[in-house]
């Protein structure tokens, strides 16, 4: 009985981690209409090295809403307002817009700020035994378009995104690590408003 058991338990391991990295990406989805959370990045080569690093704040707000606050070593912002995508380089004073829709595609921001219908744009894929720290999935974009191979999502027992790697066609691994993840707060009208400063060379749409 204890054997049978056992066996039973076994084959219904990777039913149960299916539920828990992919459902908790789904919840997260679900109930986190907003967030704010601190954020490390780092990029990597092909050989794992590390080539960048920078840290922040980030925000989002569904659907289409987003503020990525670089810090440091440099100062930077990313801004979508529901419409357009805005990227301002404090020390070229100089401004990129492009569309949102275009800008996003089946990126990986669209995983945080764009609809509800992950599955429409993504395949998603449990990964066991990767460590013991986190839930992780995979999130691979259907389409062509996008910018990255593929997403690993990486969900704590609290059910909070930690962590995301985003794998480039390239070979570089972009790491981001979230803490103090803060859900649903309160954003004013002017949070994901951007307008280029004075003086600030503006290229695209």
């Amino acid at each position: 009985m204890k054997k049978l058991l056992c066996i039973l338990l076994f084959l219904c391991l990777p039913f149960a981690v299916h539920a828990a990295a992919i459902g908790k990406l789904k919840a997260f989805v679900s109930a986190t209409h907003a967030a704010q959370a601190n954020f490390t990045q780092e990029v990597r080569d092909q050989n794992g090295k590390r080539v960048q690093s920078a840290s922040g704040v980030m925000q989002f707000q569904r659907p289409g809403k987003f503020r990525w606050t670089y810090k440091k070593p440099y100062e930077q912002l990313i801004v979508g307002d529901g419409k357009k995508f805005w990227m301002y380089d404090a020390d070229l004073n100089q401004v990129t817009v492009k569309k949102l829709d275009a800008a996003l595609g089946s990126s990986p921001a669209a995983l945080l700020s764009g609809d509800n219908e992950i599955e429409r744009s993504f395949d998603l894929l449990e990964i066991v035994g990767r460590d013991g720290t986190y839930d992780w999935l995979q999130a691979t974009p259907k389409s062509k378009d996008s910018g990255f191979d593929k997403v690993l999502m990486g969900f704590d027992a609290k059910g909070d995104l930690a962590a995301m790697e985003l794998n480039d066609a390239f070979g570089h691994t972009t790491v981001l690590r979230f803490s103090e993840m803060k859900h649903n707060p309160k954003f004013s009208a002017q949070q994901f408003h951007f307008t280029p400063p004075a003086g600030a060379d503006v290229l695209g749409d």
